[in-house]
């Protein structure tokens, strides 16, 4: 368990907070390039690390993040004219470009240079793969964006989706590298004799207490959970966490799965769940298991269905299914057919952690061995912050190449050393042809 005061370390991200500044260190995913369609259209409200913008994509397609008060009087620039390069405050008029300049001050004498002396909050960002990224940080030069495999594929390779959360983003993440409550939450009704033989979900079910190894890597932590396979042989689960809020599940086979998921903290108590995937992994929110005879299992298959988007600072992409409704739980399936009564992976674990409260309050927490890789996790991600507050900056913020690694599944000989076995096989931008059949 952690004290009240480690809580406050790991959770905590706003502005002048130990862990938001090592977050804001590091490119930020803030949107996606879909809500800004065309040059010249609406602002969109965007909360990103406790702070509250105005992303804009301006007539000439350059698109702006900034501050959502105008520095004049503090009136949103939500309101604002998007109209020739730069987006004009309705109050007084005063218009900013992407950048922040304030390039029209029309209520200013024509002789007066006062608009030179004034700039509007403005974040760098990039666009890459249908991501809007913003650097949020206290460089001058932002660092590299970072080498994240699936945001750097060939258009038509890729695909990006969002889910909002209601919960702190810590405890969001941290069912992501928990690969034991996969057994219990989503494959709990399931028995070994209704699935094949020699599958993920077989050995998953056949013994639901995996045994964990966990080490830490220079980009994060990195797990391997294993459980009997074949004679001598040990079926392996190999995820990883990557500064400051990314983690690679391993649904899918080692050396072929490209996916990627960010827990972007929009504030305390709310999460953007990020999924960015190749054209080998499983991209969407619905994870099938299927049966041996080719049947999906009650409970794996629910499509995500999203509210409309709103514009509000908490209006993007938030489920249908939802809190309100108790996530359409249904007891008489959860009585025999489903192990929650919750349709659908993505809305079974989005029930268990926005239950925990907007911030679990970890000092009431009891871990077992199979919490290795999250007690792993929260040391590096506090230690971290510390250091940075000491001039230590992670290496993950100069050196994007540290996050071009594979996570997934694998079978190994009971004697082989998972890490030495699976070096090339984690190693992202590489073919493995062999793999496909």
């Amino acid at each position: 368990m952690l004290s009240v005061e480690e809580n406050e370390l790991l959770t905590r991200v706003g502005p002048g907070t130990p862990m938001g500044a090592l977050m804001r260190e590091h490119w930020t995913p803030a949107l996606m390039s879909s809500e800004l369609p065309s040059p010249g259209g609406p602002p969109v409200r965007v909360r990103l690390l406790g702070e509250d913008l105005v992303a804009f994509r301006a007539t000439s397609g350059a698109i702006g993040l900034l501050a959502h008060s105008c520095p004049h009087r503090r009136a949103s620039l939500f309101f604002g004219r998007n109209e020739d390069g730069g987006l004009r405050c309705v109050y007084h008029g005063w218009k900013y470009d992407t950048e922040g300049r304030c390039v029209d001050m029309p209520s200013e004498p024509p002789e007066s240079s006062f608009k030179e002396k004034i700039r509007a909050t403005a974040y760098p960002v990039r666009e890459r793969n249908g991501v809007v990224w913003a650097y949020m940080g206290p460089r001058r030069e932002p660092p590299p964006l970072p080498d994240i495999e699936p945001n750097m594929l060939p258009e038509g390779q890729w695909s990006v989706w969002c889910v909002m959360r209601g919960c702190n983003w810590m405890q969001a993440l941290e069912g992501d590298i928990d690969t034991a409550h996969l057994g219990f939450l989503h494959l709990g009704a399931v028995s070994p004799e209704q699935v094949t033989p020699g599958t993920s979900d077989y050995y998953t079910v056949a013994d639901r207490c995996p045994r964990y190894e966990v080490a830490e890597t220079e980009y994060g932590t990195m797990y391997g959970a294993y459980r009997p396979a074949e004679e001598e042989s040990y079926y392996w689960r190999i995820a990883q966490f990557l500064f400051p809020f990314y983690t690679m599940i391993p649904t899918g086979k080692l050396g072929l799965q490209v996916l990627v998921r960010a827990w972007v903290p929009l504030d305390d108590h709310h999460t953007m769940f990020w999924v960015m995937a190749g054209p080998t992994s499983r991209s969407t929110g619905a994870t099938v298991r299927t049966s041996k005879d080719g049947q999906p299992f009650m409970g794996t298959a629910g499509q995500p269905r999203y509210e409309p988007n709103g514009s509000g600072w908490l209006d993007r992409w938030r489920l249908a299914t939802n809190a309100s409704n108790d996530y359409l739980l249904d007891r008489e399936v959860q009585r025999g057919m489903s192990f929650t009564g919750i349709d659908g992976i993505l809305l079974q674990d989005q029930a268990i952690t926005e239950s925990m409260g907007p911030v679990a309050e970890r000092e009431g927490e009891h871990l077992g061995s199979g919490d290795a890789m999250v007690i792993r996790t929260r040391r590096r991600l506090m230690q971290a912050a510390r250091d940075l507050l000491e001039g230590v900056v992670p290496a993950t913020v100069d050196d994007p190449a540290l996050y071009g690694v594979r996570s997934g599944s694998t079978v190994l000989p009971r004697g082989a050393n998972w890490l030495e076995a699976t070096r090339e096989l984690r190693k992202a931008f590489v073919a493995h042809p062999e793999l496909q059949a």
